[in-house]
């Protein structure tokens, strides 16, 4: 029994293009939630080669935005990134980079803020990145009518983390170090 829903698990997850909940597992596979945690933990286990096979796999089952979701290990990246490119050739562009960077360690930030920073007028970039669900309108200031933008859950899952905490440090990549992204140690 406990190996089916293994089996029935890794096919969800196998076919799942976004992180899924243990409940929304539970849900798809009729079975109690407790059963579907405990399956997915085996399969983390067996996966990471802790289980008596001892085989670890090239992919690894990770939660990450709240649910699960396999994914290829960091090790080997470089043997699928050719692939992954010629099959997904449209990849952002600097600015578009450069200002989902700075919404991701500013937000939630208006146009006019990020255009200051970036010393640039974003507005093509941002319906960009609005359109490709890597931010969203978090709100709009009732004073100035601004609206204020933050990342989405995709983006997290495109990164490949559970949360914006787990962003790297931006002080060492600043000219000493010692200051944060506001200039305040």
């Amino acid at each position: 029994m406990e190996a089916e829903l293994e089996r029935k698990l890794e096919a969800l997850l196998f076919v799942a293009d976004e992180p899924m909940s243990v409940v929304t597992l539970a849900t798809a596979l009729g079975a109690p939630v407790p059963a579907v945690r405990q399956s997915i933990e085996r399969l983390v286990e067996d996966y990471d080669g802790v289980c008596p096979s001892g085989v670890r796999r090239g992919f690894e089952l990770r939660e990450v935005g709240g649910g699960w979701r396999l994914y290829v290990r960091e090790q080997f990246d470089d043997v699928v990134r050719e692939l992954v490119l010629e099959q997904n050739p449209s990849k952002l562009s600097q600015a578009a980079l450069e200002t989902l960077a700075v919404i991701a360690y500013k937000q939630p930030i208006s146009r006019g803020q990020i255009a200051s920073i970036r010393a640039v007028n974003v507005d093509s970039v941002v319906r960009t990145l609005v359109s490709r669900g890597l931010i969203t309108e978090a709100y709009t200031d009732s004073e100035t009518g601004a609206i204020h933008f933050a990342t989405t859950d995709l983006l997290l899952t495109q990164l490949g983390i559970n949360s914006l905490d787990e962003l790297p440090q931006i002080s060492p990549l600043l000219d000493d170090g010692a200051e944060g992204f506001d200039g305040v140690a």
